[in-house]
């Protein structure tokens, strides 16, 4: 079973290789970017499948020499130690080759709302903001803000970012969804615990190649930017809203002090809303038992709580609490990423068995 896997795997990673110098696909965009995913991707399992090779190979050496040469504890030793070596490359090399989501090496989009509790909904969207670029950040992404729409009492109602950076979608998406927080806001005067929310979506980003805008489907209005409470910030028409009237999908931003950044920052999240749309249209179409079920298919479940007196957080997909929220909001959610990936591992595995 597992040797007819390792051919699987090398005749694919040669077919992608041979893709990769093929004129006809370097010439095609879209082509060439699908063939280099799918080399990134196949060659983690192709370098497993060549370490199990040479470990089958040693095994097969040290029981050839153990049959010709009587018992030896040193030629024992090393046969036992291949097999073993086998055994561990054969766990990894079927958790390489279960299907990613083809969106994992992305660059994303980011958009915060704030949602229930008012004032301090706006002023939590502001701390997650704060959390997911400080972990950005701290994982050696870029970041960049492309729109933004502050409060007058602090935080935000809504802002959007990009994060750039090998793989950043494989990290982000756990972070779509309700995020919950339990705390005593610094406008409550009696010391009561409120509970706000405010949501998170993550979008990989498209690139042009993937979609195309028809110009003659787009409606661009052009606006003065204001600020918090309505208030007139610029002098120019700068501030663009661009509908794409086959959806009804409508990007503003206002954030630039040029009417063409400002279009160009709100075309890359149309696309990534597209993109998205197109994503979920897909997932509908498979079969439960294949949906990645992580709890990131609806948006509006709340994913998280962040407990501020007794200084947690829960993660509600995979029941995790952590009793350290203070250093969770500086951006250290690497034990909550690692614990949703894993999981994620799990249930793929269990349906590729199935």
């Amino acid at each position: 079973m597992i040797e007819s896997l390792v051919e699987q795997i090398e005749a694919r990673f040669q077919d992608s290789q041979a893709q990769m110098s093929d004129p006809e696909v370097i010439g095609d965009r879209q082509r060439y970017a699908e063939a280099g995913r799918l080399f990134n991707q196949l060659s983690t399992g192709a370098k497993l499948a060549e370490e199990w090779r040479h470990a089958k190979s040693d095994a097969e050496g040290a029981e050839e020499m153990l049959a010709e040469s009587g018992d030896d504890p040193e030629l024992r030793a090393e046969m036992e130690a291949a097999r073993a070596r086998m055994e561990e490359l054969e766990e990894e090399i079927r958790l390489a080759m279960v299907e990613r989501d083809p969106n994992d090496e992305k660059d994303v989009i980011v958009e915060i709302r704030k949602g229930a509790g008012g004032d301090e909904g706006a002023i939590w969207a502001g701390d997650l903001f704060r959390m997911l670029t400080r972990y950005a950040e701290r994982r050696d992404f870029r970041w960049e803000v492309l729109g933004s729409n502050p409060s007058e009492t602090g935080g935000y109602g809504d802002i959007t970012f990009a994060i750039k950076g090998d793989g950043a979608y494989s990290i982000f998406k756990w972070e779509g969804g309700t995020h919950r927080v339990q705390r005593v806001p610094v406008t409550e005067s009696q010391g009561r615990i409120h509970t706000s929310t405010a949501t998170v979506a993550v979008m990989p980003e498209a690139e042009e190649v993937e979609v195309e805008i028809d110009p003659n489907e787009l409606k661009i209005d052009v606006y003065r930017s204001t600020g918090p409470g309505g208030q007139s910030v610029n002098t120019t028409d700068s501030a663009v809203r661009i509908t794409h009237l086959p959806t009804g999908l409508v990007v503003a931003m206002q954030d630039e002090k040029s009417q063409l950044q400002n279009k160009t920052k709100a075309l890359r999240v149309l696309r990534a809303r597209l993109l998205e749309l197109e994503r979920e249209r897909q997932e509908e179409e498979l079969s439960a038992a294949r949906r990645s079920q992580i709890g990131r298919g609806d948006r509006a479940e709340k994913i998280r709580t962040y407990n501020y007196p007794d200084n947690r957080v829960t993660d509600h997909r995979v029941n995790l609490t952590i009793k350290r929220l203070d250093r969770i909001v500086e951006g250290d959610l690497d034990e909550f990423t690692e614990a949703l990936a894993a999981e994620e591992r799990r249930q793929a595995l269990e349906a590729a068995a199935a």
